[in-house]
């Protein structure tokens, strides 16, 4: 091994030790109990232990993709099994997975030249680039956010996200690690919902719900590894086009059948959650899925037809529309006496003082996080003790203003044309699968995002971008570049 080679691994080493060392010592102040931190002690050994059986019959490049894999496996549990809670910070399973992963890629730079390979296979560094200058802002936004506290729990989730997208962007590049990505997402998905089941059948919740323990009217909602049962739906709605994208284009009988098996659970799911706004995104999602089936020119006419729908919805109810509009934005500040705001007054609330917040700071946001702190501390309009805004693209403008708004959403947006653009040249099922699935995912989920409290802590939301992100690289390459892709196929992922 070259002096060079061991000098990172030594680095490495160190670095793991010192943030092993913070944690013990952060969970022992916390009180995180003597059962946790044996847990930890045991995870980590059978873990070194694992990865030092594993290399004998891998190759490092095998060993960091199986990694990923159990990464993004790892994802879907959230924290509902195995939690630290360190005061400021929270690990769970995919956190630590997190750190290690970056940990050694690190460690690859520094000894290797294989990153630059994939960083030139990256047909997406505009999209990278926009999410590190987000960032960026945030940071930035700090200097007049009134809480910086806020602002840094925020942006560790963001860049947590961020950090797994650019990971899996230079590490799955190859069809068939994309089809084992969509994969897992599919078969995690099968535990997720059984959790979910669980819950509606036995009023049984899991401690990391906020129906545990809540009043008994309330326990038959089926929240799974999530907070509550909205954030529940949201996840559910991507996973049902996922789904249905199987039963239409997978080849094998048995697969078309358990899919679609698992698509109504999926639907029914989303009914007992009662969130109407992933029930709206279903629909938004069918309907974009009829839309890119049709041929061309039923589609050219199904756009002229909609056009001309709205139009004249616009005309015939425009009264409605405009009473409606007027009733959103003249909501009572609060109820009179000791009545509970309703839940429309508060989401129309939210909304005003979210508006209020980005006009009164010249559309640059009120720092990244701050919005809460906002809502928390100096609601302009009452919310009913609500101090999240229930709106993602709406949130992201009041943290970060308006140009990182509009650029979270030009790039959500031009994913979408990408893919549909793929989906249009003729290609395979395979092909046609992973497009077809992650088009209507898209549609349903800008739909049902305004149904959590907040998108920035649902994790799944980042791994989704992540599959989407890293379809867009693959697919454009192919078109691009096929003889140099099939050669990359044929050569594995020893590079």
């Amino acid at each position: 091994m070259s002096i060079k080679r061991s000098a990172a691994y030594v680095l490495v080493l160190l670095a793991a030790v010192i943030t092993g060392g913070f944690i013990m010592v952060e969970a022992v102040r916390a009180d995180a109990g003597f059962g946790k931190i044996t847990v930890m002690l045991l995870a980590a050994m059978i873990g070194i232990a694992g990865l030092a059986l594993l290399s004998a019959f891998a190759t490092n490049g095998q060993m960091f993709m199986g990694l990923i894999y159990v990464l993004i496996a790892c994802t879907f549990l959230n924290q509902a099994f195995f939690a630290i809670h360190l005061g400021f910070f929270s690990l769970f399973i995919y956190r630590l997975l997190l750190i290690g992963a970056g940990a050694l890629h690190i460690a690859g730079i520094l000894t290797n030249r294989h990153h630059i390979d994939r960083w030139n296979r990256v047909n997406v560094k505009g999209i990278l680039m926009f999410f590190a200058l987000w960032f960026t802002y945030g940071l930035i936004s700090l200097l007049w956010a009134k809480s910086v506290t806020y602002g840094i729990k925020y942006l560790a989730l963001m860049a947590m996200g961020m950090f797994l997208i650019y990971l899996i962007v230079m590490f799955i590049q190859r069809f068939d690690q994309l089809m084992v990505f969509y994969g897992i997402w599919l078969v995690m998905t099968i535990f997720v919902m059984a959790i979910g089941f669980y819950n509606h059948f036995t009023h049984h919740q899991l401690p990391s719900s906020t129906l545990y323990n809540g009043p008994q009217y309330k326990q038959h909602y089926p929240t799974s590894v999530f907070f509550n049962q909205n954030d529940f739906a949201t996840f559910l709605c991507i996973s049902f086009f996922l789904y249905a994208a199987a039963v239409k284009n997978m080849k094998n009988g048995y697969v078309k059948a358990v899919s679609l098996l698992f698509a109504i659970s999926a639907l029914y799911l989303i009914m007992l959650t009662g969130s109407r706004a992933s029930l709206l995104g279903i629909c938004a999602g069918a309907a974009v899925y009829v839309f890119i089936l049709l041929p061309s020119l039923l589609k050219k006419l199904a756009l002229y037809a909609a056009g001309a729908g709205a139009a004249l919805f616009a005309v015939l109810f425009a009264g409605r529309i405009t009473n409606a509009i007027l009733n959103l934005f003249s909501a009572p500040q609060a109820m009179p006496g000791q009545h509970p705001l309703p839940s429309n007054l508060a989401r129309a609330n939210l909304l005003k003082n979210a508006f209020y917040y980005v006009i009164d700071s010249w559309g640059f946001g009120v720092g990244a996080g701050n919005v809460s702190y906002y809502l928390k501390a100096e609601p302009v309009y009452d919310t009913g003790g609500v101090v999240e805004v229930h709106n993602w693209l709406v949130e992201i403008m009041a943290n970060f203003g308006v140009l990182a708004m509009l650029g979270y959403l030009t790039v959500y947006l031009y994913l979408f044309w990408a893919l549909y653009k793929c989906h249009e040249r003729k290609s395979e099922n395979q092909s046609r699968l992973i497009t077809e699935g992650l088009i209507t995912a898209m549609a349903g989920f800008l739909v049902s995002s305004i149904s959590p409290s907040s998108v920035s802590n649902l994790f799944f939301h980042w791994v989704f971008l992540s599959l989407v992100i890293a379809a867009v690289n693959i697919l454009r390459r192919l078109q691009k570049e096929p003889a140099v892709t099939a050669y990359y196929e044929k050569q594995g992922d020893a590079r």
